[in-house]
């Protein structure tokens, strides 16, 4: 299929009706779930995917996608105003954007954050709509010895994921394999770690265990860590930029959308990181470096193209190659599967009307939240001063209820709550769930392509060094686990010369 001919089908499945809507709702929520600090894309998405079980996989990804990219628009609202990022990868935006609020300025500095992200959100979809095909391309040549290769580079990759050292991130991924062979035997049906529990023949189900681990452990932390927000009190005009900034501001916001989108790619690049590189080329290249901190509007203008850019780029590898990039596109994978539509080479060219149907309806929702985040910033404003103790039980009740929708089963709560103590105990001693729930997604899947190679040899290993494809994955991901030793071994040889 061609360029045009996608497009054509892409247009035709996103202006549907039912999907405009779903794209409505879902940059509704994000935006609202960006404006309220504390509850989380990661969260957020987790909370939400069971409302997406009974809509077509089209419009729930739509949704979803929804949601990650309006939070991204909303978090620039809180960080503005009350200086408290809504979204991590909004912290970069409270040094400058809460400096202008405080100078009268906060109408153009929501302004510029809502046109910034615009305008990456534009170009990160023309990037995916241009790469991804291109890299889909390659899916002729996947076995599976390709895809185990591919799923080992995915996570050595998902220990960059996390913030924290590599050994802590190892051992989530460890854990989370464990888990992920919690069930039945894929080939001989031997239970395996149900422990008599014959509800767990079938494995734990991964919507609980999402839940817990992003939504209930969300609101634990909140609980222990809430304060009290001070809102800046002035009054928001002329939320349009003049003609100053928009000549201050261009030229960071094509930066930031290009630095923002190739870093989204990366697998562990995220937002957050593309904001931070962005503000850092910004005020490194600035003739008024004195200047950031203190009001600049080009630190409101390049880190929020970035992070907005750097949510499209994290697109590109989970569906052409099935390797989510960050903790928000593994739970896409997540809701993915559910719907029995796998991400990866052959996506394009099985589920044309899928792909290019969410590629334009990024598009409709860009220009969604343009419109809505202008005129309802003062109700944004408003909901800000509304108390966590009233929002968390009603965020519990709908996990609750999610958790238990899936298969009506108690156990799947009882799943939920356990998973959401431990991934509490997770945040408090610094371990990152994102490699968790990669590994525990991609485990059973991991296991498959294995043994299914294994049969393709009669039990020879040689068959993962004589597919190209297979050994290059499996000697990135040699180098990607080893490159975290080199300072240490620097280090030691140092100490071993004095």
């Amino acid at each position: 299929m061609d360029f045009l001919s996608g497009l054509q089908m892409g247009v035709a499945t996103a202006l549907q009706p039912m999907n405009l809507a779903y794209c409505f709702i879902g940059v509704l929520i994000g935006t609202l779930i960006g404006v309220l600090p504390g509850i989380g894309t990661s969260g957020a998405v987790a909370i939400l995917m069971p409302a997406t079980f009974t809509m077509p996989s089209v419009s729930a990804i739509i949704m979803l996608a929804g949601i990650y990219y309006g939070a991204m628009y909303g978090g620039s609202t809180t960080s503005i105003l009350v200086n408290i990022p809504g979204e991590a990868a909004s912290v970069v935006t409270c040094f400058d954007g809460y400096q202008m609020a405080r100078q009268g300025r906060a109408g153009p500095a929501l302004g510029i954050a809502a046109f910034s992200s615009f305008i990456a959100g534009y170009f990160g979809v023309a990037m995916i709509s241009i790469l991804a095909p291109s890299l889909a391309r390659i899916a002729f040549d996947f076995g599976p010895p390709e895809f185990f290769g591919l799923m080992v580079l995915g996570l050595a990759l998902s220990t960059f994921l996390g913030s924290g050292s590599m050994i802590k991130a190892l051992l989530m991924v460890a854990l989370g394999i464990v888990f992920g062979c919690v069930g039945s035997d894929p080939i001989s049906g031997t239970p395996r770690l149900t422990y008599g529990v014959k509800a767990l023949l079938d494995g734990l189900d991964m919507v609980p265990v999402v839940m817990g681990l992003f939504g209930i452990s969300e609101v634990l932390i909140n609980l222990e860590q809430q304060g009290k927000r001070d809102i800046y009190e002035t009054k928001i005009r002329g939320l349009l930029p003049n003609r100053e900034d928009w000549r201050r501001s261009i030229k960071p916001i094509s930066r930031g959308s290009v630095i923002g989108f190739f870093v989204g790619i990366i697998p562990g690049g995220t937002a957050v990181i593309s904001s931070f590189v962005s503000y850092a080329i910004e005020k490194r290249i600035s003739r008024h470096p004195e200047e950031f901190g203190r009001g600049a509007i080009e630190g409101v203008a390049g880190p929020e193209a970035a992070n907005n850019a750097a949510t499209f780029g994290s697109m590109v590898p989970l569906l052409t190659l099935g390797i989510p990039s960050n903790v928000v596109m593994a739970l896409f994978l997540a809701a993915l599967m559910i719907h029995g539509t796998t991400p990866g080479p052959l996506l394009i060219q099985n589920h044309p009307e899928f792909f290019w149907g969410v590629m334009i309806s990024m598009i409709v929702g860009n220009l969604m939240l343009l419109v809505l985040n202008l005129p309802l910033i003062g109700m944004w404003v408003k909901i800000l001063k509304v108390p966590y103790k009233i929002l968390f039980p009603l965020i519990i009740l709908f996990c609750l209820i999610g958790a238990y929708s899936v298969n009506l089963r108690v156990i799947d709560l009882a799943v939920m709550l356990i998973f959401g103590i431990f991934g509490y105990l997770m945040k408090k001693y610094e371990y990152d769930g994102g490699p968790f729930i990669l590994a525990f997604i991609l485990g059973p899947l991991l296991e498959t392509a294995l043994r299914q190679s294994l049969i393709i040899s009669q039990g020879g290993l040689g068959i993962f060094v004589t597919r190209p494809l297979a050994l290059t994955s499996l000697l990135i991901a040699l180098l990607f686990l080893l490159f975290p030793l080199i300072p240490s071994i620097r280090t030691k040889r140092e100490k071993l010369a004095e």
